[in-house]
Parts: structure tokens; C-alpha cells; sequence
């Protein structure tokens, strides 16, 4: 398990929990990052780790991002 964050560029991870507070959490929720749901990662260079999830595009801060825990999808 490592943080979203740290998945490198093409990479896919499964979301195992969301460490966080209630506001953070919910946010991240609503975006369709729930414990289950699969998330790829389209750019995480410097800034913002841009993914995609359910085939919607959006890009997270660094700091939310490594809240997003995930299993990598070999």
C-alpha cells in the first residue's frame, strides 16, 4: 500500500483507504475516489497528480493525493 502521490506516471492502483479528515474525505469521495474504485495515474510529475477515475479527468494536490491510499494493479 503507498499513497497515490507516489504512483508513477501509467500506473493503476485499487483504493484501499482515504487518511484524512471528514472535509478531505468527503471531497475526495464525491470526486469517486471510495476504498474499492480503481484510479489511474496520467501525470505526476511536479504539481499536481493528474488521474483518471470511472473515465473522468481531474487533478490533485500533492498533499491530497498522498492521502489517497492505494494497492498498485500489476
Amino acid at each position: 500500500m503507498l499513497p497515490l502521490s507516489e504512483l508513477k506516471q501509467g500506473s493503476r492502483g485499487r483504493v484501499v483507504s482515504i487518511a484524512a479528515g471528514h472535509g478531505a474525505t468527503r471531497r475526495l469521495m464525491e470526486m469517486g475516489l471510495i476504498p474499492g474504485e480503481t484510479v489511474e495515474v496520467l501525470s505526476n510529475y511536479f504539481g499536481p497528480v493528474v488521474v483518471r477515475v470511472r473515465g473522468v479527468t481531474f487533478a490533485l494536490g500533492r498533499g491530497l493525493a498522498s492521502k489517497v491510499l492505494v494497492e498498485v494493479i500489476e
